[in-house]
């Protein structure tokens, strides 16, 4: 055993204890400087969902040349939806070159459902007192008619109403503005019985080629209507016509309406009178 010098101050544990074979030296603690935040196990979050390739590194999950890039709920959205904006944009080109076709159905359509609509009516009410196709042809005769007055009004650049169609009251077409003087109203007035009666010729002209009595009783009614309206009284054409010559023809028409409605009486005869 080993003796202190008593000469000698003694020795307190300033040198490292002598490492003994076959024993390991105690582990040392690592050396923590004040304020140092201590080093977290986590990664810090990246914006964008992405992770850098040393943090995945770590974990094994980098990405290979070959593996395909991280898709985020935005990019997956745009692929799903990708065929249906193809759809859309086909239809939108589509309806952009037949918007110039469809711009004049629209811009028509009222006055289709106007004078189309009045058609019909006209014809399934006269259908149901003379048989249908009697009633068609009747109701086209009476659009001839009316065309003629349009076509007149047209010429003389007068704005008008497309035709209207009164069951039992024939049809009528609406001056907008007044014409310019009696002999304009007067055209307008004989446009209408002057188309009229070419309708009815050409219902006779189909009777002699064919031999079909209904054209020949429509080619009847059409010149005897078209010859009706030629009376010079009230609102009858011969009473626009008239206008432009002397408004006292009224009389003469007044005593042809009134004898005709003594002799035959009827509805339409007496609300012309009135």
């Amino acid at each position: 055993m080993e003796q202190n010098d008593p000469a000698q101050p003694p020795k307190y544990g300033t040198a490292p204890p002598q490492r003994q074979e076959g024993i390991a030296p105690p582990p040392y603690p690592e050396a923590v400087l004040p304020n140092q935040p201590k080093a977290s196990a986590e990664p810090p979050p990246y914006a964008g969902g992405h992770v850098p390739n040393e943090h995945l590194a770590g974990a094994g999950l980098e990405h290979s040349p070959g593996a395909p890039p991280v898709r985020t709920t935005g990019q997956k959205l745009k692929k799903a939806l990708g065929p249906f904006g193809i759809i859309l944009v086909v239809i939108a080109k589509f309806f952009a070159k037949v918007k110039f076709l469809l711009l004049p159905v629209f811009k028509f359509l009222p006055v289709i459902l106007k004078t189309g609509g009045t058609m019909l009516l006209s014809i399934g009410v006269y259908a149901m007192a003379w048989g249908f196709w009697f009633a068609v042809g009747f109701v086209l005769l009476i659009f001839v008619h009316e065309c003629g007055h349009l076509i007149a009004a047209k010429r003389l650049r007068l704005n008008v109403s497309a035709p209207m169609f009164i069951p039992f009251f024939g049809a009528l077409i609406t001056l907008r503005e007044m014409p310019k003087n009696a002999w304009h109203e007067a055209q307008v007035g004989i446009g209408g019985p002057l188309l009229g009666a070419l309708g009815a010729a050409v219902c006779e002209g189909i009777y002699l080629a064919t031999g079909k009595p209904i054209f020949r009783g429509l080619a009847y009614t059409g010149f005897f209507l078209n010859l009706f309206n030629l009376a010079p009284i009230g609102f009858l054409d011969g009473g626009r016509i008239v206008t432009a010559l002397s408004p006292w023809l009224w009389l003469v028409g007044l005593a042809v309406v009134l004898t005709m409605t003594i002799m035959r009486p009827n509805f339409i005869l007496i609300i012309i009178l009135i």
